[in-house]
């Protein structure tokens, strides 16, 4: 808990810098509007997992430093994505892919490394996240087992931990009003950390472990 609030007290102080350089700086061609699909899983060795595809959709605005080698932008993002977790009836019983749904809002402070001036950019930076807790699609699948384990069930992991600090590669390609952009996000704190703490999994010996990943493609309109 003590290195998540250190984290999270480096990145607000990052985004204060941020505002207080964009005063000095014109912000290039307006907000920049973006969406695209995602690509969402959880790495984990103590759950079977399938990743899923969801939506993303956000607003960027860059900061302009024409005399630098790189650009920085502001970014605010909404997402909804899938993944599935292996689960059977009962314990012992077959096991199938139950699809679960987690909505995610983030806050990144992004750089840019400029390799072709703003039209070919490798984007790097730290990001915040607040997220929903695992939806089952099917309710009536809630009490499955999960696999490997002889009495955890789906409903027992829905209260995963909600805020995280992330951290974000990519590649962003176009000219001024449009723009293309791969993206991966790798979670740096544990998300099944809250799950470490509630009665129904601790009675299951296992200290639960699990960093997000998420990759993005999306396209920019800049205003």
């Amino acid at each position: 808990m003590k290195n998540t609030t250190t984290n999270l007290l480096v990145v607000f102080i990052l985004l204060f810098v941020t505002f207080s350089n964009a005063q000095r700086y014109r912000i290039q061609n307006g907000i920049g509007v973006y969406g695209g699909i995602t690509q969402f899983d959880i790495s984990t060795d103590d759950f079977v997992t399938n990743s899923g595809s969801g939506w993303q959709g956000g607003l960027a605005a860059t900061v302009d430093l024409p005399h630098r080698w790189y650009n920085v932008s502001y970014n605010i993002q909404l997402s909804e994505n899938k993944l599935d977790f292996s689960a059977a009836p009962t314990s012992g019983g077959v096991n199938e892919f139950v699809e679960h749904k987690i909505f995610t809002a983030q806050v990144a402070l992004i750089g840019h490394l400029k390799l072709i001036k703003n039209y070919l950019t490798i984007d790097a930076g730290p990001m915040v996240q607040y997220n929903s807790q695992l939806d089952i699609n099917d309710e009536s699948k809630e009490n499955y087992i999960l696999e490997g384990f002889t009495d955890l069930t789906l409903d027992d992991i829905e209260e995963i931990s909600q805020v995280h600090v992330n951290g974000a590669v990519g590649v962003t390609a176009g000219i001024d009003n449009f723009k293309v952009r791969a993206q991966y996000i790798y979670g740096l704190t544990n998300i099944f950390n809250n799950l470490n703490k509630s009665n129904q999994s601790a009675g299951s010996g296992t200290d639960f472990k699990g960093n997000q990943t998420m990759l993005v493609f999306s396209a920019m309109f800049i205003f």
